[in-house]
């Protein structure tokens, strides 16, 4: 690059840290005015396009600047952050296997390289990045608090705590931090509560400003048997996410519906020869169930024994079913999707699964995929995996819609949010669930979580032999298990099984009426 170049770049670059995205097209736009095969020119283009939340010509652009220059890893990063968002998630895990060794000075791209991991479901691989990116530059919250994170995904709670204390002594006011704290430990008194409670007094924000403190104070209330505030401020946590989470539970009733009409026996017979019968010497295992039932309980089960690995939670599943179905939509499953794709050939999704989730799998012949809410795709999941087990986990009706309502989810599962729209959607679930019941039959492997946290040996010598295995005492000692956790329950998963979620519901009785009534009226055993 000549000197004028290298100036304008300068000049981008500033422009780039100030977020002034005008001057830095304009610079990009020079700079291959001037020399067409400039790898900075493309670069430059591909971080306007990014901020302009144009996906395709980003990647576009950083491909290009690295096929122009093969060292130029910012390019890489950046690609493979691209190649994330849009789900290429092996792709993405290609480059930063190549250019991971190459980041050591550069405490921002290891920090991005890090996300990327951790995004793509390996935050084993990311928290050196971030560690390393901290000993280069210490003092920038962001790098602190993306390793932090990502220590609790990898068991190190210690190291999380220290870090989110250190942070809310600079900034006292940051309602994230005070939220991944207070689920870090149980509270013993009422002091982080509140210095919680101040926040909100002396920030003075909207409701929907205030949602990770208001579960916060809630859950520390209910650490201290407070069940009447630990409620009230659940429900203000609720009430806050509904009112700007622009959901109707209708939309999720007729995908409901629409599945169980589709996915009936008929159709599951109809193809059942279509299906692959090659699964590349990988066994996969489904674990389904309404989130907070127990999902992740059962993987470290099965991912303690010697011949398991977990992918964790994918979403690969549904967004094989979106592309092949053919349907042009922004939204993420609908009732057409389903219907489209249950037209195609199931090798399509065994095929395109298998090709998705590779990146994520090692030396060992089965893996578990537990992502709570492919309990919508069982129909597919059996008829392209004849050979797969398929777990699915039952709770208590009140235990399971109340663990979801204290629960935030950051947007996802936006049935859980209010008691109204819980209960018609924990209708609708059962509705299915019984639909899956019938069609499926021995295939579906039902484990109840009151059963297995009461009778752990039992019912799991129980649920290893149904899957196919043979019995490891390891699968009894899943809390020893290092691998990595990156679901709501990866403080859970480091503790011996427990029955202090049993019945917790009935604590919180008078407040749940309405859904408990509504659950009654409609025949469901509590």
């Amino acid at each position: 690059m000549n000197e004028r170049l290298a100036q304008i770049s300068s000049i981008a670059r500033r422009a780039v840290q100030q977020q002034d995205w005008k001057t830095v097209q304009t610079c990009s736009q020079e700079i291959l005015r001037q020399d067409s095969a400039s790898p900075e020119g493309y670069f430059l283009t591909g971080l306007v396009m990014k901020a302009s939340n144009r996906p395709v010509k980003a990647s576009e652009a950083f491909a290009t600047a690295l096929e122009l220059d093969a060292d130029r890893y910012d390019a890489a990063i950046e690609l493979a952050d691209q190649h994330s968002i849009a789900r290429r998630n092996g792709d993405a895990a290609k480059l930063l296997f190549r250019y991971e060794g190459a980041l050591g000075n550069s405490p921002l791209y290891l920090d991005k390289a890090g996300t990327v991991y951790s995004d793509i479901g390996m935050p084993e691989r990311a928290w050196p990045l971030y560690k390393k990116a901290n000993e280069l530059q210490p003092r920038v919250d962001l790098f602190q608090a993306n390793l932090a994170a990502c220590s609790v995904y990898i068991g190190e709670i210690e190291v999380a705590r220290k870090i989110y204390k250190r942070l809310l002594e600079r900034f006292p006011t940051h309602q994230r931090n005070h939220y991944h704290l207070a689920r870090l430990e149980r509270a013993r008194n009422t002091k982080h509560i509140e210095q919680m409670r101040e926040v909100l007094r002396s920030t003075n924000m909207q409701p929907d400003k205030n949602i990770f403190i208001y579960y916060a104070i809630g859950k520390e209330y209910e650490d201290l048997e407070e069940w009447e505030e630990a409620f009230r401020f659940y429900k203000m946590g609720g009430d806050a996410v509904a009112s700007v989470a622009n959901y109707d539970v209708k939309a999720d009733l007729q995908l409901i519906d629409k599945i169980i009409a589709v996915c009936n026996g008929d159709w599951l017979a109809a193809g059942a020869s279509e299906a692959s019968s090659d699964e590349r010497h990988k066994t996969p295992i489904f674990v389904v169930g309404l989130p907070r039932s127990g999902t992740t309980l059962i993987e470290r089960i099965l991912a303690s024994h010697s011949h398991v690995e977990s992918v964790g939670e994918t979403e690969f599943v549904q967004m094989v079913l979106r592309r092949e179905s053919g349907i042009g939509t922004t939204e993420k499953m609908n009732p057409a999707i389903v219907e489209a794709a249950a037209k195609k050939k199931i090798n399509l999704l065994s095929e395109g699964y298998l090709s998705a989730v590779h990146y994520r799998l090692g030396d060992k012949p089965w893996f578990v995929d537990k992502l709570p809410f492919n309990y919508l795709f069982l129909g597919f999941i059996a008829k392209a995996y004849p050979n797969a087990p398929i777990i699915c986990l039952k709770r208590n009706p009140m235990d399971a819609c109340f663990a979801m309502y204290k629960q935030l989810f950051t947007w996802a599962y936006k049935f859980s949010y209010t008691l109204a729209e819980l209960a018609q959607y924990y209708l609708a679930y059962h509705r299915l669930f019984n639909h899956w019941r019938d069609v499926l039959g021995d295939r579906l492997i039902e484990v109840e979580y009151e059963k297995l946290v009461a009778g752990q040996e039992v019912q799991t010598r129980s649920l290893i032999r149904r899957v196919g295995l043979d019995f490891e005492d390891a699968c009894l000692n899943f809390d020893q298990n290092k691998t990595p956790s990156t679901t709501a329950s990866s403080v859970q998963v480091r503790e011996r099984i427990h029955t202090r979620s049993v019945n917790r519901w009935t604590y919180f009785e008078k407040h749940l009426q309405p859904l408990k009534a509504t659950l009654e009226n409609a025949g469901i055993a509590l």
